[in-house]
């Protein structure tokens, strides 16, 4: 009997036992597959059901082969995506024949299938991988794929959680040629898509020099790999010893030495030798010779790309897998390190298949075909190299198959580290530990420890191993330290076995036959049949079974053992039977309660590493024993354990004699007890009388109940004498000191945590025992002080004599004064110098975050978490107490007050803060909320309570999500036009909600909706007059459908502009493009009046360009921040060529909004070849937008074949459209804007005055050409002015002065002067400049050239001519071109006044213009010239002021321009004819219509409305194609992106303006002679989005909200402060010092822009949302737009109490808060059983008043419990202190400096402290009152009661120290009454 004691005394038992079936094999049956027919034969015996008894298990057997049961395979890891709260899951990935089953499933969730996957040929292996996808940005983290690798014969699936499949091929095979050179025999993938790459070693010898090269051992097999830390293990098979390496990424240095290819020898081969070897190798891929060979695919991975992948440990999951390399999961998958997942993803391994041992990497026979050399092969290089760490000691005697079979990392409870490798053959497991160096990982290995083991398993989450020994037995280790034996209920245990083994170990269970299904059924068949122990009584007594063991022993012939140990995952792990059974078993924690477990932690922390190892053993084998303790009773058993350890006898301590438990203990801690009669006795009656309860009832007597005196105490209660020493050879009697130290700083922890409160009551028993024998009566004071009632009720003390002590360690930390956290954080309070708080790291967490929380802000120490730590925390080790020099955490916000933030701390945790602890953080955070930073992070925004900033880090943008039909519910009242016709114009994407606040008062949107409008058919009115014949009228009616067909060809770039980035597509549906309609319907009969007639001539081509820029206009409504991929675009190409032309305008717009980055390369090469003019234009164009200043080669290539001046004078020529030269010209400009590039600089001088040459080359439509040059030569050089780096010899001002002036023309230079030499045959210019070709190109290189330099020299040259000669040798549109020009050149000149635009005129013609009417004209003058000449330079400098406004909406810019335009109209409407003639007007008008449009651009303005619907509606006279389009594109700007995006004035922008507005507009939509149509379309380049619109973010809709927008200062103007009610179109943000969200509406929010914009920018380019946040009690401006309804207002004048305490039904227009709802439903309200407590009810409605219309809830329960603790001291309920504690804290923070000093700031409009200004003081005098009604009031008599006890605790002299003050408050007045009474 005794033997089965002392066995059960160091035995645990095992729980949740289960039946294991793998969950991939029951999803299997019910697949459609072949591998149906097998699942019979691959279930284990014990599941399968025979109908006829006699054949049982053993027939089922035979009938299995071993082959068959091979093809299944299975793995188990912990969960790894687990980013939520919700419990942790195990994964299975299941294989079977072509199948690979991936499920999920928990305890809480039954197991589901998460991914399954069927493929063509039988699947080898799977395994889970982990790749890595770099990121181009360094800020910017790695992408991880998750994914699953399937290995098949010929290739390897890779199939990644997001849903991308690859497929990788097996580049290796196996022939029997000769081997010339070592290959390399290891391999890396670092990803599907990257090309393999061999491993190279490094290897450090003591004696030899470190050489480099590839892993090319044939005998070396990797046995293992990690992850953390990065590891690989191997073996050789030659030397028959384990190696551990060091896996890590190679180094350029590394990687160059291996180009130099050392030879075996150590000397260099040539260069190319071995890798023409290796590539051939590589690149001959066929198919593998022997099916036999097997394929082993692993991947690795590396440091910097693969920071997460599996363990593996090679190890078969069913009897004979050896031919494949079975990984699994050893343990959980870490974030931050390399790792590695196999190694030869693609080595052949022809070793012979043994049971246990299995190669991961061996190729003795893979070698190369006879293949010659092929020099071309570039090299492989490798990605990753190996170092070697360790290798194991050879031994004498080796076995030939001491491979280990399965290999894994495992730590122990007191955290060392082990690597542990089970050698099967010598049934050994080595453990070798290793520890971190120094250095980033580096390990060092120390000493091997060898466990005799047949099996065993680590489990992760206790820090274990479980151990199957060789007599069958399982032992659970920690690291090397054994700790017990494991017993499993249900299995017999071999030690309690009868000696009589008999081999019969595969003898099944008589007569137990079940279904296949049944499991569940089987367990509980064996359990009713023979087994001895049932699962349901896991933790009963023992009794039943030793009877049962030893007289059972037929049974024990026929039980089944475990054969081993499989799939572990955090406690649980899996035994495979000798029966082909599997059970589940969980092995139990070290503790489950908290408090335990944190006491565990500090025990580990502060003792010597082995004696911890020792308590924790002894701790785990009580807790755990068979049939242990309950939870509730965990506590009691840690006590009594920890007490005995110490050398206390519990026995004697009454205390710990009353803690019962349920089970025996071990004889070490308490005899054995008998179990407890159900019926009661009198000692059940004793208990409760000696209970702490009772006394504490005792000492305040029911209120009411008179006639009850309190009862005697027991008798035995009385003595308070010594119960005995202490045992000195206790295990823990020396650390008794330290111990005690670190238990109290967790008390102090917990005190800190109101959901610990019962933890710290629990743990203070204990502490007081042990301060009271060490006799620390300062701690004995402190513990009293928080539980007055333990003075009564502790008696016992155990005596140390002084010898005793002297045996004890006592630390010098023990002497200092007392820790207590209250007290520290009050003299902080009080502005006392506090000494650095005691904290054990990583167990006081919460100590340590509100020590540093108050020295923040209460000390105001704002280095406090940084550099100053050491000031206020000393860092706890074992035996000394050291100073913090740096805490890594930095994470301090700063404003005017200051918020520490630390991770895992929320406003959650601030809940369980004791309310006075946590008031001075929540004032802090109170005034972080009034006054918070925009940048700061989504954390920090929710701490402080600020919804609206949480969102807006949240990067959650507006509408993105809503469908369109739903934006349009608002407006639909309103429209127009119908559904239908909706659909069909285009325009239907903007956002109505935000329209419908910027334009409330109007329907302007609707109007320009209607003006751009193409879809639809015209209406032709014509009047039939009597004597028109009928063939007459219907060629008037079609004439009159031509006229207006010009307008509607030109509309489609006003609309690209109008719903410019308005519109997110669907990536399964094309892009609608709103049709261009050139019909028209007459009324009154409607009848269709058509051009395809044949009535009236009409133009050849005339919708070609239309079409195109409609594609353009569909394509720009495509937002940005869109999804659009390649295969999307190519998907947009239309079937019919007629809409060719719109597909090409719909590639450049995708160029412009910058998606046609995404084209794939081979795409745009087929779009070129086809050779359609206008694609090519619209992709070169787009892609060169594209790759804006980017300088990209591939474009410049595809750019450079169509210009023949960058192709080298030899090539081919080529026959390139004029256009598409245009085109690409005008890209070389856009792609290297802004870069100065010499090359392209010099061949686009030459380019702008290129001659005609011979035929008809360059002799058709020059002008556009060499303006194109002109402007890509200013976008290349833009803005460097004189500082043209390299190109002084190039003279570039001077030569593009002559182009412009004209003058002899130079001699060609450059490699294209051959192709210059013979003249044109068809235009005779002779030697001089063309000036009409090249003036505009050069004139407007100039201004870009020179832009905003304000250099005069420059300017002067573009001066108008002074004199009528000079005047006359000029165009007058080229006036337009050169007064333009100049300004932008002197940019700061530019004013937006009259005075300044009629400036520019020359004094000549400012004297004679308004002579024309008399007769005073001089003959010389040419009145027609100067008027001309007058109208154009007027027209340049409006053009100027436009520019320089652009997107300013500027008053006095607008009113200037305004003035203008209407000057030209009434010039252009007035029947006199004028001197300058209606083209020349109608061109003045346009542009500076256009220029008023860029001031105005995005607002919407209506009197610049108006004066395009004027220009619209005439069709007659001079109104061509051109000028239509000049105000529709006005139109377009004004209402810019649907009045979300305006201009802006970078130089880029200017350019791209230029390019775009160039005032000479087509006189028909064919023609391209002065400029290419195409390029209108690049404003959109210069347009930025700068509406800002509030979203409120409760009902997440755009709101009004007011902003202060603050100007820095200027020259012009000083600091300014504007006030704005957004939605509103911004400034240019340069401009800008800070806006401002104003209250008192909402709540405020600061973005300041000195310190950069960016944060600004990222708001505005996500649709410009600012999320704001209304206050309590206040309705939007919508609703209530002078604030006279808001529910605060009436407080003002309304002074009547009642109103204080609102009603509870108004509490939901303040607040959503269902907790507050619920508030104040249940406690505001006084309902029938609340008639009582009115004063009640009205404290609570007044508390909700104040914290809701504050916007303070969460001071609610502060309120409430500092009402509770008032009461509570009313009542005398004062078993503890704290209440009192955080009243004291509350009041000190009152009087704090921090407070007073607000209060004193009159800058600001401060509120004081959270608490309300009546609260507190009447809560004060409350308490007061109470203490004083408790002195001298009832309590008299119950003092003199106590007096006798506290005088024998004087005497003593527990008070006669200076600690005796202290008790003033408890002590002072019992003496008085004493001496009173």
């Amino acid at each position: 009997m005794s033997n089965v004691y002392e066995e059960r005394a160091t035995m645990i038992a095992a729980g949740e036992l289960q039946s294991f079936v793998p969950f991939g094999r029951e999803h299997c049956k019910n697949h459609p597959n072949a591998v149906n027919l097998q699942l019979r034969q691959l279930q284990p015996a014990s599941e399968l059901w025979s109908s006829d008894g006699a054949a049982g298990l053993v027939g089922s057997l035979q009938e299995v082969s071993l082959q068959e049961r091979q093809k299944e395979s299975w793995q188990l890891r912990k969960g790894s995506t687990v980013t939520t709260d919700e419990a942790e899951y195990e994964e299975e990935l299941y294989v079977a024949g072509h199948m690979v089953i991936w499920s999920r499933g928990s305890k809480s969730q039954a197991s589901y299938v998460y991914k399954a996957f069927t493929v063509d040929s039988l699947v080898q292996q799977a395994l889970w991988c982990n790749f890595t996808v770099p990121q181009s940005r360094k800020d910017e983290k790695d992408i991880i794929e998750q994914s699953v690798c399937i290995v098949q014969s010929m290739c390897v699936n890779v199939h990644t959680v997001s849903g991308k499949d690859f497929i990788s091929p097996l580049p290796f095979q196996v022939c029997s040629s000769i081997v010339r050179q070592p290959l390399p025999t290891l391999f890396s993938m670092l990803h599907p898509l990257d090309e393999i790459a061999p491993v190279v070693c490094k290897s450090t010898g003591l004696f030899e020099t470190v050489r480099l090269q590839y892993v090319s051992d044939n005998a070396l097999r990797v046995v293992f790999s990690c992850e953390q830390p990065s590891v690989i293990m191997t073996y050789d098979a030659l030397q028959c010893t384990h190696t551990v390496w060091a896996l890590r990424k190679v180094t350029p240095e590394e990687q160059s030495t291996v180009l130099k290819c050392p030879g075996p020898d150590g000397s260099a081969q040539t260069p190319m030798a071995t890798h023409s070897f290796l590539g051939t190798h590589l690149r001959n891929v066929t198919r593998l010779d022997s099916p036999g060979s097997p394929l082993h695919c692993h991947a690795l991975h590396n440091q910097g790309r693969v920071p997460s992948s599996p363990s593996l440990h090679s190890r078969a999951h069913s009897p004979n897998i050896s031919s494949m390399a079975a990984l699994s999961r050893a343990h959980s998958p870490g974030i931050a390190a390399p790792s590695f997942t196999g190694g030869q993803r693609f080595n052949i391994s022809c070793h012979s298949p043994s049971a246990r041992g299995h190669s991961l990497l061996a190729s003795p026979n893979s070698t190369l075909n006879e293949t010659p050399l092929l020099p071309e092969m570039e090299p492989i290089l490798p990605d990753l190299c190996v170092e070697q760490l360790w290798t194991e000691t050879t031994t004498t005697h080796r076995e030939k198959s001491c491979q280990a079979s399965k290999v894994f990392i495992t730590s122990d409870l007191c955290e060392s580290r082990y690597l542990c490798f089970l050698v099967e053959s010598h049934q050994q497991l080595r453990c070798v530990k290793f520890l971190e160096g120094n250095e980033t990982n580096q390990l060092i290995f120390a000493s091997v420890t060898t466990i005799p083991a047949k099996d065993a398993a680590p489990l992760e989450d206790i820090d274990a191993l479980l151990v199957l020994e060789t007599n069958g037995s399982l032992v659970l280790y920690t690291g090397v330290t054994r700790v017990s034996k494991v017993f499993v209920p249900g299995l017999l245990s071999p030690n309690f076995s009868l000696p009589n083994h008999l081999p019969s170990l595969n003898t099944p269970l008589e007569n137990v036959s079940t279904p296949a299904k049944a499991t569940v059924q089987h367990i509980s068949r064996l359990e009713e049949a023979d087994m001895p122990s049932p699962v349901s009584e896991v933790r009963s007594s023992l009794q039943h079974h030793e009877s049962s063991w030893l007289d059972d022993s037929p049974f024990q012939q026929a039980a089944p053992h475990i054969q081993a140990l499989r799939d572990p995952v955090s406690n649980r792990v899996t035994l495979e039977l000798s029966s082909g059974l599997m059970l589940r078993i969980t092995v139990p924690e070290v503790a489950t309660s908290e408090l335990v477990k944190r006491c565990l932690q500090a025990i580990r922390f502060i003792l010597p590493k082995d004696t911890a190892m020792k308590v924790l053993v002894k701790w785990y084998n009580i807790y755990n024993a068979p049939g242990g303790p309950s939870m509730h009773q965990e506590w009691n058993l840690f006590v009594t354990c920890f007490m005995t350890l110490m050398g206390y006898n519990t026995e004697r301590l009454a205390w710990t004699r009353n803690l019962h438990f349920e089970v025996p203990l071990s004889p070490v801690i308490a005899p054995k007890k008998a179990r407890p009669a159900d019926t009661g006795s009198d000692e059940d009656w004793a208990y409760l009388c000696a209970s702490d309860y009772h006394c504490q009832a005792l000492a305040h007597p029911v209120a009411g109940l008179p006639g009850l005196e309190p009862a005697a105490p027991p008798v035995g209660m009385e003595d308070g004498g010594p119960v005995g020493g202490l045992e000195p050879s206790a295990l823990l009697f020396p650390h008794i000191p330290s111990l005690f130290y670190v238990l109290h700083l967790l008390y102090e922890d917990l005190k800190l945590d109101e959901l610990q409160r019962s933890g710290a009551r629990a743990l203070v028993s204990l502490l007081q025992q042990l301060a009271r024998d060490l006799q620390l009566e300062e701690y004995i004071d402190l513990y009293w002080r928080d539980y007055p009632s333990f003075i009564k009720t502790f008696k016992e003390a155990c005596v140390i004599d002084q010898a005793q002590m002297g045996l004890m360690n006592w630390p010098a930390y023990l002497n200092s004064e007392v820790p207590c956290v209250f007290g520290w954080l009050s003299k902080c309070l009080r502005g006392q110098d506090v000494p650095p708080f005691p904290y054990l790291p990583g167990i006081c967490e919460r100590t340590k975050l509100l020590v540093l929380s108050y020295a923040l802000y209460v000390v105001g120490d704002e280095n406090a978490i940084s550099i100053n730590v050491s000031k206020y925390l000393s860092r706890l080790s074992a035996g000394e107490m050291s100073q913090l020099l740096l805490y890594t955490k930095k994470n301090v916000l700063c404003s005017e007050f200051h918020l520490v933030l630390f991770s895992g701390f929320m406003l959650k945790d601030l809940e369980s803060v004791p309310f006075g602890v946590a008031l001075p953080i929540r004032d802090a955070i109170s005034q972080c909320r009034e006054h918070p930073c925009s940048e700061w992070s989504e954390e920090v925004c929710a701490l402080i309570g600020r919804q609206d900033l949480t969102k807006q880090a949240h990067k959650v943008s507006l509408a993105k999500g809503k469908p369109v039909r739903l934006c349009y519910e608002m407006t639909s009242g309103k429209k127009v036009t119908t559904e239908a016709d909706e659909e069909e114009d285009g325009m239907a994407d903007l956002h109505p909600e935000v329209t419908g606040l910027i334009w409330s008062q109007d329907l302007r949107l609707q109007e320009v909706r209607r003006l751009l409008q193409s879809s639809r058919p015209v209406r032709v009115n014509v009047p039939h007059l009597p004597e028109v014949s009928d063939h007459e009228y219907i060629e008037e009616k079609e004439n009159k459908l031509l006229q207006l067909c010009q307008r509607t060809m030109a509309l489609p770039v006003g609309r690209g502009l109008f719903t410019l980035f308005s519109y997110h597509p669907v990536p399964t549906e094309p892009l609608p493009v709103p049709k261009l309609n050139l019909t028209g319907r007459a009324p009154p009969r409607n009848t269709m009046v058509d051009l395809n007639s044949g009535n009236i001539d009409v133009p050849p081509n005339m919708t070609s360009w239309p079409s195109f820029h409609n594609g353009v206009a569909a394509g720009l409504k495509i937002a940005p921040a869109s999804q659009v991929e390649s295969a999307w675009i190519a998907y947009n190409k239309p079937k019919s060529a007629e809409l060719a032309n719109e597909y090409a305008g719909f590639l450049m717009a995708l160029g412009l909004n910058g998606h046609l980055t995404k084209l794939a390369t081979l795409n745009i090469h087929d779009y070129l070849t086809k050779g359609h003019e206008m694609t090519s234009i619209g992709l070169l164009l787009g892609v060169s937008a594209a790759k804006l200043g980017t300088m990209d080669m591939s474009i410049t290539r595809l750019l450079s074949i169509h210009i023949p001046a960058l192709l080298p004078p030899t090539s081919t020529e080529l026959d390139v459209p004029h256009s598409v030269q245009v085109a690409a010209v005008v890209g070389i400009g856009l792609v290297y804007q802004g870069t100065g590039h010499r090359h392209n600089a010099e061949v686009l001088l030459a380019e702008i005055g290129r001659p005609p040459g011979p035929e008809m080359e360059y002799c058709t439509d020059r002008e556009s050409y060499s303006l194109a040059a002109g402007l890509a030569l200013g976008m290349v050089c833009l803005g460097h002015g004189s500082n043209l780096i390299g190109m002084t010899d190039l003279n570039v001002p001077e030569q593009l002065y002559q182009y412009m002036v004209g003058g002899h023309r130079r001699t060609h230079a450059g490699i294209n002067r051959e192709k210059h030499k013979s003249p044109s045959y068809q235009i005779k210019e002779g030697d001089t400049i063309n000036v009409d070709v090249t003036c505009p190109g050069a004139t407007l290189a100039l201004a870009m050239i020179y832009l905003k330099t304000n250099n005069r020299s420059i300017a002067d040259w573009l001066k108008a001519p002074d004199t009528m000669f000079l005047l006359d040798f000029i165009k007058p549109e080229f006036l337009l071109l050169r007064t333009l020009a100049r300004c932008i050149i002197m940019w700061d000149e530019i004013l937006p006044n009259e005075e300044w635009v009629t400036s520019n005129v020359p004094q000549i013609i400012q004297e004679n213009i308004g002579l024309q009417e008399e007769a005073l004209v001089s003959e010389d003058l040419n009145m027609e010239t100067l008027v001309q000449a007058h109208d154009y330079i007027i027209a340049g400098a409006c053009m100027a002021v436009g520019f320089r406004f652009a997107g300013s909406a500027n008053l006095d810019a607008f009113e200037c321009l305004y003035k203008f335009a209407r000057n030209f109209m009434q010039s252009l409407t007035t029947t006199t004819t004028s001197a300058s003639g209606p083209y020349n007007l109608q061109t003045c008008l346009s542009m500076v219509l256009l220029a008023t449009s860029m001031v105005m651009a995005g607002s919407g303005n209506l009197k610049v409305l108006q004066l395009c619907r004027f220009l619209h509606k005439r069709t007659a006279g001079e109104m061509n194609y051109g000028f239509h389009m000049a105000h529709h594109m006005a139109l377009g700007l004004l209402f810019l992106g649907g009045g979300r995006y305006t201009l802006s004035t970078s130089n880029s922008a200017i350019a791209a303006l230029l390019c775009a507005l160039y005032p000479h507009f087509p006189a028909h939509s064919t023609d391209n002679r002065y400029h290419l149509q195409a390029l209108r379309h690049l404003c959109v380049l210069a347009a930025e989005p700068r509406l800002l619109v509030p979203v409120d973010v409760d009902t997440l809709k755009p709101c009004y909200a007011m902003l202060d927008v603050t100007y820095k200062e200027t020259q012009w103007y000083d600091e300014t402060t504007v006030e704005l009610m957004a939605p509103t179109m911004l400034p240019e943000l340069h401009l800008l010092k800070q806006i401002k969200v104003k209250g008192p509406r909402y709540w405020e929010l600061n973005i300041d822009l000195s310190k950069g914009t960016q944060h600004l920018q990222s708001i505005l380019s996500r649709d410009g949302v600012l999320y704001v946040k209304l206050r309590a009690g206040q309705l939007p401006y919508k609703d209530d737009p002078r604030g006279w309804k808001s529910l605060l207002a009436p407080t003002v004048n309304n002074r009547n109490p009642e109103v204080r305490t609102f009603k509870p039904e108004a509490i939901s227009t303040f607040t959503s808060d269902a907790a507050l709802v619920s508030f104040a439903e249940y406690f505001c309200k006084a309902s029938e059983n609340m008639k009582h407590k009115q004063e009640t009810v009205a404290l609570f409605s007044a508390i909700l008043y104040e914290c809701v219309t504050q916007e303070n809830p969460e001071m609610l329960p502060t309120h409430i419990s500092i009402d509770q603790a008032v009461k509570a001291l009313e009542r005398g309920e004062l078993s503890e202190t704290f209440c009192l504690w955080q009243m004291k804290l509350v009041l000190e923070l009152c009087e704090s400096g921090v407070l007073q000093q607000r209060l004193r700031d009159t800058r600001r409009q401060s509120r004081g402290l959270l608490l309300s200004s009546e609260f507190l003081p009447v809560m004060k005098s409350s308490a007061d009152r109470a203490l004083d009604r408790w002195l001298f009031g009832e309590k008299a008599k119950w003092l003199m009661q106590v007096w006798p006890v506290l005088q024998q605790m004087v005497s003593k002299a527990y008070f006669e120290s200076t600690y005796f003050s202290l008790w003033h408050p408890f002590i002072a007045p019992v003496q008085w009454f004493a001496v009173s009474f």
